[in-house]
């Protein structure tokens, strides 16, 4: 562990990006907020620091509780953070919400049958005399 680290180096060590470079290029991109703001890959990492983080689909917002800038297993690299109650609940709502989209776009709307046709015009001669 030590004292001062860079933002990219954190991210990377703490196991959100695959390689320091992706974690440059997420950061440079804008798409990693520290503090509720853009900032720069050199930014040393403070901790009780609230940094954004997306993962696919999901927003991470997590608060540092140690630095480190050596890559460890996962068990380790959970202990560099806490991700916040408002974000664990906004990832269960999104989550749950693109299940139940793909549920829908499961059964997509198809023309009807012979069948199920002629059950329709029987209905609409019923119901038109």
């Amino acid at each position: 562990m030590s004292d001062s680290v860079r933002l990219d180096k954190w991210l990377w060590a703490a196991r959100f990006f695959k390689t320091r470079a992706l974690a440059k290029k997420a950061i440079e991109g804008g798409k990693v907020q520290y503090d509720g703001t853009r900032a720069k890959t050199s930014k040393n990492v403070e901790l009780g620091a609230l940094i954004k983080v997306p993962q696919g689909w999901d927003v991470y917002e997590v608060e540092v509780t140690a630095l480190s800038d050596q890559r460890k297993g996962a068990p380790e690299a959970r202990k560099l953070y806490a991700e916040t109650q408002e974000s664990v609940e906004h990832r269960t709502r999104e989550a749950e919400a693109r299940r139940l989209n793909n549920e829908v776009m499961q059964h997509p709307i198809k023309r009807p049958d012979k069948k199920q046709r002629r059950d329709i015009q029987r209905f609409q001669r019923e119901q038109g005399g």
